[in-house]
């Protein structure tokens, strides 16, 4: 069973780098099965055998980007999530040009698979990618910074969607502005200049604590 799913998976890796290669030459909507199936060594009853169309190969493309991307991540948020309990609160802050670049980077690098996701979709969905880093990093830190349970899930959907609709958007106008440009407006959206001056007169004129500087 364990060597059926090894092979299983391998396929659908060589068919993830069969798509992107062939993203880099022409159009998604241009692209057969033949041309996939070649370009990835498999016939085509092996094709079907994992998608039912070139659409699901995308989807699970996209999914298969994400994880090699936040790949990158993978010991910086290990060292972090070793040291919650006891790191100071802004080295929990991914908000950040240090998190931040390398995934625009890798979206900039990836573009014609993003902006064939985008071509049949409204959003990127990342979804299945960002749940292991939630229940591994993200809950504990929303922990630091005070969040009750029930408030976690409204505020990682805030973040995620915010920042998957600046990307969608960067994609729509082929990533030409640079990198740190649009880091720099993610960061200004969270945490505009003089927010933390409003963030304290809001806590007085409520005669509570501010809310605390999110993540």
């Amino acid at each position: 069973m364990e060597r059926a799913e090894s092979r299983y998976r391998s396929t659908a890796v060589r068919m993830d780098r069969a798509l992107l290669r062939l993203l880099e030459k022409k159009d998604f909507m241009y692209i057969t099965v033949k041309e996939l199936c070649a370009a990835a060594g498999v016939n085509r009853s092996t094709f079907y055998l994992h998608y039912e169309t070139v659409g699901d190969l995308l989807a699970e493309c996209a999914e298969y980007c994400n994880r090699l991307c936040f790949d990158r991540y993978s010991g910086e948020y290990a060292a972090v999530a070793e040291r919650l309990a006891t790191a100071e609160l802004e080295e929990l802050v991914f908000i950040s040009p240090q998190y931040l670049r390398p995934y625009f980077e890798f979206v900039r690098e990836n573009r014609p698979l993003f902006k064939a996701v985008l071509s049949r979709r409204a959003g990127l969905d990342t979804q299945g990618t960002f749940d292991a880093l939630f229940k591994k990093v993200f809950s504990p830190v929303l922990d630091r910074f005070r969040f009750a349970e029930k408030d976690k899930p409204y505020v990682i959907c805030f973040y995620i969607a915010g920042l998957m609709a600046v990307v969608a958007q960067w994609i729509r106008e082929d990533c030409r502005m640079p990198v740190d440009d649009v880091i720099g407006i993610v960061m200004q959206c969270i945490l505009p200049d003089g927010a933390d001056a409003q963030l304290r007169a809001f806590g007085a004129r409520t005669r509570a604590p501010a809310p605390p500087r999110l993540p």
